[in-house]
């Protein structure tokens, strides 16, 4: 039998084993829920003496009690207590312990209502007078179920952490290690850089990181600092008291306070000027700042995310980014891969996008031709993912049928008009690769100038109908009906 930790064991298997090492012993914490004295020793002795934890109580509301003071992993519930029978316990425990385990206890005579009980939620029965071994077996049963249904809980929880953040899709081995980073510094204050061009999804890893750390049920403020002059970029991120300026008419709180015990994510901090660059600094060594035209300090905790598409090393050789800054920043970097680098991620983001936009815009579910995906994979994505996005949101909203083709692709993304797929090959394509891709594009878009009339096509192209009917097989070229057909 291979090592669990060995090199083939699954992500899946890793979690579920580490979850398994932390589990508690065999046995289990039982609620006995009796008025009969006798039945409630009795059980206990015989729980007790398997290795159980066991408390009794002697009412419904005593057990109730016991349940929100204590964990437990089963309840043992007597169907005839007096005054709150035990289906009126059995609904008010389902109403707050959705996963805990109840098993009935009925006398002779009354199974009907026991199974009645467990169409209301309970997990199993047992009667009186019981037999031990049987009702030892039901126990571990239901407790082993409990505890299957809370590992596979954590299980998900666990996976869902480390691998699907939301909106974040791929299976590259540069986008696994990215999801591998950001799981590990996402319970962390640590500042993070996220370095990447336009495009590559900055802002989205900038949410997985803070929805995954302890502050995620605080509030996530983004801002383009790119996209502001000086003087309202520092009142907005460190508001300012009435009479600060000419337009100040009233006091304003800026973004770090409405940040504070949450995450501000400082986009293209790179555009930020030299003075702007020293306040910041200020907040991520003091946290503290003052309002424009204030006197007094504001404390904050704000973690920082900031993002650029340059290189801040250059800027800082160039005198245009305080180098003390970069370093505060700079303490834990992630690199964002450009989409022309991660090929192998694009049928995930198409089928991703093409579901958003279907359900956004009302449209049936929609599929791209193996045609289309063909230009799609080969672009080179200056726009990357963002740019990706745009081009399948065009899609779903102009098409009329189930399926998208490369009529619904823009000309740019299909080399019309340009020779832009030879100047920028994909770095893995080989010499044939590139010229079966253009030669593609160059028939594709013939046949469409002709309609689709492929002897018409052979005829522009001066070659026999035979040789071109060839290339179209070879290629796997879909061809499509003639206009006004």
């Amino acid at each position: 039998m291979p090592e669990l930790n060995g090199p083939d064991m699954s992500d899946a298997a890793v979690i579920s084993r580490n979850l398994l090492n932390g589990a508690p012993a065999v046995g289990g914490a039982v609620l006995i829920i009796d008025d009969e004295a006798e039945i409630r020793e009795s059980l206990q002795t015989l729980l007790e003496l398997e290795g159980f934890v066991v408390e009794a109580a002697s009412s419904g509301e005593a057990g109730l009690q016991r349940i929100g003071e204590h964990p437990f992993d089963l309840v043992l519930l007597d169907l005839a207590l007096p005054g709150r029978n035990g289906m009126d316990v059995l609904g008010d425990i389902r109403a707050h312990e959705t996963r805990l385990p109840v098993i009935m206890i009925t006398a002779y005579g009354t199974v009907e209502n026991a199974v009645r009980a467990m169409q209301s939620g309970a997990a199993n029965f047992i009667q009186k007078p019981w037999d031990n071994e049987k009702l030892l077996a039901d126990v571990r049963a239901a407790i082993g179920w409990r505890r299957a249904e809370e590992e596979n809980v954590q299980l998900k929880r666990a996976l869902k952490q480390r691998y699907n953040f939301e909106n974040i899709v791929g299976k590259s081995e540069a986008m696994l290690k990215i999801f591998d980073l950001v799981a590990q510094v996402a319970n962390s204050r640590s500042t993070v850089l996220l370095q990447g061009e336009s495009g590559t999804g900055k802002e989205v890893i900038a949410k997985a990181l803070h929805l995954n750390s302890p502050r995620r049920d605080r509030p996530f403020v983004p801002v383009n600092t790119g996209s502001m002059p000086t003087d309202l970029l520092e009142s907005t991120l460190f508001g300012h008291v009435k009479g600060a300026f000419t337009s100040a008419i009233t006091s304003k709180k800026g973004l770090f306070e409405i940040a504070d015990r949450g995450t501000l994510f400082l986009d293209e901090i790179a555009t930020m000027g030299l003075d702007t660059q020293a306040k910041i600094l200020r907040v991520l060594q003091d946290r503290k700042f003052m309002h424009l035209g204030g006197v007094q300090e504001v404390q904050v905790d704000v973690r920082i995310i900031a993002a650029t598409n340059v290189d801040l090393r250059q800027s800082v050789r160039e005198g245009r980014f305080r180098e003390d800054l970069f370093y505060r920043l700079n303490v834990i970097t992630i690199e964002l891969p450009p989409l022309r680098q991660r090929r192998e991620d694009i049928p995930l983001l198409v089928d991703f996008f093409l579901k958003k936009y279907a359900e956004e815009n009302d449209r049936p579910a929609r599929r791209v031709t193996p045609e289309a995906l063909r230009p799609l994979m080969s672009y080179s994505w200056p726009g990357n993912v963002r740019e990706l996005e745009n081009v399948i949101e065009r899609a779903v909203v102009l098409s009329s049928g189930s399926e998208i083709g490369i009529d619904l692709l823009p000309d740019n993304i299909l080399g019309r008009g340009s020779i832009y797929s030879l100047h920028d090959p994909p770095a893995n394509a080989s010499l044939f690769q590139i010229v079966e891709d253009f030669e593609h594009r160059i028939i594709t878009d013939m046949l469409e100038k002709c309609s689709w009339n492929q002897t018409e096509a052979a005829e522009h192209f001066k070659v026999p109908l035979s040789t071109l009917n060839q290339k179209i097989r070879r290629l796997n070229i879909e061809i499509r009906k003639k206009r006004g057909a």
